[in-house]
């Protein structure tokens, strides 16, 4: 990495910042029994490379949910919404990888897929909300992180190029995503991550690493 010219970072949030997978991995199973479905085993890795309309709309198409895409992803939300309001934490080392930043002067903002209100929820309540220069979701930006469109956002609110930015993900379609659009990136290790999807991360990201504040020895 061309460590003199890193100057910002965009993280992720569910599974990078926040220990949240769970909780996704939970309703896409308690959704479908709700109506009487078998979840499939690999559901949750479907659906997470998908934006929240998509996931709804695959969820009406493939299963045959008597709701609209627009009703299921309210009622995704408004499960979701009790953990982010009151009970779900940063992983272990986040604060102390954001201070590392801080002490670095490096800039900083949370690009995420999870429903708007919910995350900023989360950032004002785990305070996040007052250090970061921006938060930035799939909603609001119209695109999945499939597509490079969240992370130009994001250089672009720092202000810098994407060779002096670092995106920091731990999902194997998003670190994809931004390595091809040029960025530089972090693989960060997940419990709720596949052995497998690990190996090709560690593979493919510019660094990986099992801890947060482990990437402040590598940029």
């Amino acid at each position: 990495m061309e460590q003199n010219t890193l100057s910002g970072a965009i993280i992720d949030l569910d599974g990078t910042l926040l220990d949240s997978m769970d909780v996704w991995s939970r309703i896409d199973r308690d959704l479908l029994t709700s109506y009487g479905i078998e979840p499939p085993e690999d559901i949750s890795d479907i659906v997470k490379k998908m934006t929240i309309e998509e996931s709804s709309q695959y969820f009406v198409d493939r299963f045959g949910l008597p709701l609209t895409a627009g009703k299921i992803a309210d009622t995704v939300e408004e499960m979701a919404a009790d953990q982010y309001k009151n009970k779900l934490q940063l992983k272990d080392g986040a604060l102390e990888f954001l201070d590392g930043l801080d002490k670095m002067g490096i800039k900083y903002g949370i690009a995420t897929a999870t429903y708007p209100d919910l995350a900023r929820t989360a950032a004002d309540r785990l305070g996040l909300s007052g250090r970061i220069q921006f938060l930035l979701t799939e909603a609001e930006v119209g695109s999945g992180k499939t597509e490079p469109k969240i992370y130009y956002e994001g250089a672009k609110r720092l202000s810098l190029g994407k060779r002096q930015i670092i995106v920091a993900e731990d999902a194997l379609h998003s670190i994809t995503t931004a390595k091809k659009a040029g960025f530089f990136t972090a693989g960060v290790f997940d419990k709720a991550t596949a052995p497998e999807e690990w190996t090709q991360i560690c593979a493919l990201a510019t660094v990986s690493v099992k801890r947060l504040p482990d990437l402040l020895k590598l940029i």
